[in-house]
């Protein structure tokens, strides 16, 4: 029994260190998830160390080049800035040569440190020969700047909607294209059918975009307005790991031209792997009905039977259609208006008074006095008494 104690003691302890062990583990995921919430964000004014020539001392091992053509027209002002191309490319110890055929090339030497500069120097030909200044060409060689050069001749096919989109882009007097530069801080260049954009990756992806919505006939004013609102709820510090869909606007087209839809639809039948009914024949159908066992004469005779009731009934449709002039049209029953009756009351004395004037009065007379007609008739009455 005494075993069997100690042995469960044991397991006992076993137990505890075992708790132990993984109230530790527990702890330690902990801080390990908030290390890797703390890697997520980068912490203000941090900068990436520069390349120099001690950390790669031995050089590169084997030399590369790149070459660019560009048009008649930037030769002029590719000959006066050649010289400060030069002098910047080769404190990079990149040698750039030009051609009078029209080309520019960049090459690696042996002194070179930096294995990415000959890209950064590839870029800088490709946009001096998209006419991008070189005060902002320069700007290329430092680290934390890119370019990026959008291709929009293919993407509208009328061409005087291409022009129109482009435009767009740029804004009366190049107020839209300095809007978007000052929100995404990157220098964009409209030229021909391409649209040069230099500075950070963030401020590239958002110009790509908006170039892209431009020639997909989306104002840019709306991405612009979008911009704007992403740059203020980046200064709050409590909105940085929120999503910021609730802030942002949903814009719709409301003028959508709709596709013109045909008057007959036909209606696609579902597919099935199995070949239509064979339709009956002639024969068929004089077997089903029994005719194929009748004789010519009788077969003869339901024929013009057939054609009697058909004659017929085109006879009555006719004459149906003949009578139809003769028929009266329906009168509407006229209905009488019954007046409501006035409630008046007749003044018999007036109408007595009226009568009596007009039995006085005589046509054409002038009207009598009653007095002087009183007096006369008492006059006459005394000299018959006397």
């Amino acid at each position: 029994m005494a075993s069997y104690t100690e042995a469960d003691g044991g397991a006992d302890g076993v137990r505890a260190n075992t708790a132990q062990t993984h109230g530790t583990n527990k702890s330690k995921r902990k801080a390990n998830k908030v290390d890797e919430s703390d890697l997520l964000t980068v912490p203000e004014g941090w900068k990436e160390k520069p390349f120099t020539a001690e950390d790669n001392p031995r050089g590169l091992l084997e030399g590369s080049s790149f070459a660019t053509l560009f048009p008649k027209y930037r030769e002029a002002y590719l000959k006066e800035c050649w010289p400060l191309v030069q002098k910047a490319l080769g404190d990079c110890e990149i040698k750039a040569t030009l051609l009078i055929e029209g080309s520019m090339t960049v090459s690696t030497s042996r002194k070179t440190f930096d294995p990415y500069a000959i890209i950064r120097a590839r870029d800088l030909i490709k946009l001096l020969a998209r006419s991008v200044p070189f005060e902002q060409v320069v700007r290329i060689l430092q680290d934390d700047m890119a370019c990026d050069i959008i291709k929009i001749g293919s993407l509208v096919r009328n061409r005087e909607r291409f022009v129109k989109r482009r435009q767009r882009l740029i804004g009366p007097k190049g107020s839209t294209l300095k809007a978007l530069e000052l929100l995404t801080s990157c220098y964009v260049m409209v030229q021909g059918n391409t649209v040069s954009a230099l500075g950070p990756y963030n401020g590239l992806k958002e110009v790509r975009k908006v170039v892209l919505d431009t020639m997909k006939n989306v104002h840019p004013i709306y991405n612009i307005k979008t911009l704007m609102i992403k740059r203020e709820l980046s200064k709050d510090p409590e909105l940085r790991m929120q999503s910021w869909e609730r802030f942002l606007p949903n814009f719709k087209h409301k003028n959508l031209s709709k596709r013109k839809e045909p008057k007959k639809k036909t209606v696609k039948r579902e597919y099935t792997p199995f070949p239509p009914p064979q339709p009956e024949s002639q024969m068929d159908k004089e077997l089903a009905t029994g005719e194929f066992f009748l004789r010519e004469s009788q077969k003869r005779r339901k024929k013009l039977e057939e054609i009697k009731v058909k004659q017929a009934e085109a006879l009555t449709k006719k004459q149906e259609e003949r009578n139809k002039a003769f028929i009266p049209p329906i009168e509407k029953p006229a209905v009488k208006t019954k007046r409501a009756p006035t409630e008046t009351k007749i003044d018999i004395e007036a109408i007595k008074d009226k009568v009596k004037k007009a039995k006085n009065k005589k046509l054409g007379a002038p009207p009598v006095n009653r007095a002087a007609e009183t007096a006369s008739a008492s006059v006459k009455k005394k000299t018959k008494r006397s």
